[in-house]
């Protein structure tokens, strides 16, 4: 962190999802902090590195927050790196942490957590273990979950309207993005998509729709959870 406790420490948010950009960038500017967000690898690499710490998505649109973060390093070898991300597989974060990221934030998360752990990191005081409400598979869970969508951003009404009106406005383009993925056979691609969506219908409290993208995320080629998906983006649609 800076020398000057007055200063307020200085991250670098990268996520090119605008709904989960826009509840990070809150939440950690009401630590205090100073947040830079950008969408891409391009963005991250154009801007100064005196960052004092770095919150790297892990998808990209274009690369990936490992070969980000390799490139990163080049110019500061001391800076932690945080990844993030909504794949909770142990796999993935086994990778992550040989790549050099000091800890893994799975999303979605509430914002006293992401506080809570950027600042572990910012005061040297060691690593977290990463972790993530487990989502529901019903299909009879409730459309929306006012109170969680408020308790990620410590009740903040306005901004968790803004959220919502966010994410009702993206969510056709993801819809159509992930069903364009299915019918060519890009698993790669609409896994992308899903991974973006359940971290951003975890944020906003929709939590039908949270579970269904959940359960087709884990079988993409199951045809009853592709419909339980579609009816549960129809429905958040038509209740938001």
């Amino acid at each position: 962190m800076s020398d000057d406790l007055r200063t307020k420490p200085r991250l670098l948010l990268v996520e090119d999802d605008p709904i989960s950009r826009g509840f990070m960038q809150a939440a950690l500017e009401g630590m205090p902090a100073e947040v830079e967000p950008v969408n891409s690898v391009a963005q991250a690499l154009a801007l100064p590195t005196l960052h004092d710490l770095w919150l790297l998505d892990v998808n990209l649109p274009d690369g990936s927050g490992i070969t980000l973060l390799a490139q990163l390093r080049a110019r500061s070898s001391t800076t932690p790196a945080l990844a993030h991300t909504a794949d909770d597989s142990p796999a993935l974060h086994a990778e992550l942490r040989m790549a050099g990221f000091a800890d893994i934030l799975v999303k979605p998360l509430t914002a006293a957590s992401l506080r809570q752990r950027v600042g572990q990191w910012l005061m040297d005081s060691g690593g977290a273990t990463p972790c993530a409400a487990p989502c529901q598979d019903s299909g009879r869970a409730p459309f929306w979950d006012k109170q969680a969508a408020l308790a990620v951003l410590n009740g903040n009404q306005a901004n968790a309207a803004t959220l919502r009106t966010m994410f009702l406005g993206e969510l056709p383009r993801q819809h159509q993005a992930i069903l364009a993925h299915l019918a060519s056979g890009d698993v790669p691609g609409a896994k992308r998509e899903l991974h973006q969506l359940k971290a951003s219908s975890g944020f906003v409290g929709a939590l039908r729709l949270n579970a269904a993208a959940s359960a087709l995320d884990r079988t993409v080629d199951d045809r009853e959870k592709l419909i339980a998906f579609n009816e549960a983006v129809r429905d958040t649609l038509s209740s938001g």
